[in-house]
């Protein structure tokens, strides 16, 4: 039986729209091709940056894109990246093919893209191989009103400061970015917040470098030895199959179906347990999860640069999104962030381009869909649901997010998941502590559980109008179609 009571009366919480954020890295066409064009570019742009993906991510309403990386952080030197393009010396993208880039997207260029998205920037300072001098004139370049790094800004064509909330202090500094002991990066985190200075009235939300997945050891020398001294703690996990049984994204059996989506559903544990820790150092919960890179990972597709990590993306990615996301949601007491790896062209991307082409991928349909939520009030519900089995793996049938609307209008939203590819799911709902007048929906399903968009066929998966909902009273009655995502509005008179 599939059972939802849902408390419209009642909330605290808020979802922040930060949950919703994605992540952009200079990592194969990430950056160059898929953000990055140039002025003198046949692909419409402004500035050198492209018009469609701009326009697609707006419509999303991105609230927060991460940048310059990931693994590409700790070996990016900021300064490499302003001033005359012409004269910017090119580098070596050591992590990611070896390709030599010309730093011609560089802080200016990142900051005017997230101005032509109305987002938020977060920025990954370099700890792996740059120096405390570095990161803390690179905040003092982009903050400061006055001074000599001020002045060298304004050299360069931006005459008043930008307003930079989000900071990183390193990236997965236990792996890529340096192969550091927890105590070890704890002392030096200390010492980079130490100098990241809050100029004119900016002010810094300082994120430590967090642990791989499970990795509570990490998580409490962190929060022991610097907890104090931070703003949020960043996690990273990844819905990867382990090898041998890694696999394409297209190609796959319904146990890579229902095996990916047990590996996304553990997130739910992953964030209990640094709750549990952070809460013994910090039971005010001050101190934010940052969950900045998250998504499923496949094998690149074939015939692709294997370490340009592209790879398509299909309806079995947009259900681990939807239960991510719905994740994240529930514990929005403590994750106020949380960054989609990645944003196009890469992993699980929203985007995918193709010289002059782009489509929407079902991950971004799930994102579009979603967005009701940002800066909503999380509803309480009590779900109850079947179980959905193949073999000796079991999940749950349904995975469900209720919110209030945030604007003050008189709505609320309801996500439902049917994780089962076979089998419809009806579901009794009861919402309680509200009048409504009125539903309506839109659906994200198709026919074959890795059905994708291409460039020849770009609207295979793509949300449709939803009927197979009916409100009574405060009662209302879902019939939801296999491996379906759904999102309905209810309103009150």
């Amino acid at each position: 039986m599939n059972r939802i009571v849902i408390n419209a009366d009642l909330g605290e919480q808020v979802i922040s729209r930060h949950v919703f954020g994605h992540f952009a890295e200079h990592l194969g066409r990430c950056i160059y091709g898929g953000i990055w064009v140039g002025e003198d570019s046949p692909i419409p742009n402004v500035r050198g940056i492209r018009s469609d993906v701009v326009g697609a991510l707006r419509a999303i309403r991105i609230p927060v894109l991460r940048w310059p990386g990931g693994c590409f952080a700790d070996e990016y030197h900021w300064t490499d990246g302003i001033g005359p393009r012409a004269k910017r010396p090119s580098m070596v993208n050591t992590h990611w093919g070896g390709v030599v880039e010309d730093n011609s997207f560089g802080t200016h260029e990142y900051l005017d893209l997230c101005d032509q998205l109305g987002c938020e920037p977060y920025i990954c300072g370099n700890v792996g191989s740059g120096t405390v001098r570095e990161m803390q004139q690179w905040v003092e370049y982009l903050t400061a009103p006055a001074g000599p790094m001020a002045d060298r800004r304004r050299a360069h064509g931006r005459p008043d400061p930008w307003k930079i909330a989000f900071w990183g202090v390193g990236n997965e500094s236990w792996g890529c970015g340096g192969r550091m002991r927890a105590d070890y990066y704890a002392d030096l985190y200390r010492r980079h917040a130490c100098y990241l200075r809050n100029f004119g009235d900016n002010r810094l939300f300082r994120i430590a470098c967090g642990p791989s997945g499970g990795d509570t050891a990490w998580t409490e020398v962190l929060m022991r030895e610097a907890g104090r001294h931070m703003d949020g703690l960043s996690v990273h996990h990844y819905s990867r199959f382990p090898p041998p049984q890694r696999q394409t994204a297209t190609v796959f059996d319904e146990a890579g179906w229902i095996g990916i989506l047990k590996l996304a559903l553990r997130t739910e544990e992953i964030i209990a347990s640094h709750k549990a820790v952070m809460d013994r150092y910090d039971p005010a919960r001050r101190v934010a999860i940052i969950f900045d890179e998250w998504g499923a990972w496949w094998e690149v597709e074939p015939g692709t640069n294997p370490r340009f990590l592209y790879q398509q993306n299909t309806l079995r990615d947009a259900m681990v999104a939807a239960v991510s996301l719905d994740i994240f949601a529930r514990h929005c007491d403590r994750v106020r962030m949380a960054n989609l790896a990645q944003t196009d062209n890469v992993l699980q991307a929203v985007v995918l381009t193709e010289g002059e082409k782009m489509l929407l991928t079902p991950t971004y349909h799930v994102f579009d869909m979603f967005q009701v939520h940002q800066d909503a009030t999380l509803l309480p519900l009590d779900l109850r649901c079947d179980t959905y089995t193949l073999g000796e793996v079991a999940v749950p049938t349904l995975s469900a997010t209720a919110s209030r609307d945030g604007s003050g209008a008189r709505k609320v939203h309801l996500s439902l998941s049917n994780l089962d590819p076979n089998t419809p799911a009806d579901v009794e709902c009861v919402i309680r502590g509200r009048k409504l007048s009125g539903v309506s929906g839109r659906v994200l399903t198709a026919k074959d559980m890795n059905a994708h968009n291409t460039f020849d066929a770009p609207d295979a998966v793509r949300p449709t109008r939803f009927d197979g909902a009916k409100l009574s009273g405060e009662n209302l009655a879902v019939a939801l179609p296999p491996k379906s995502i759904v999102v309905l509005e209810l309103v009150s008179p």
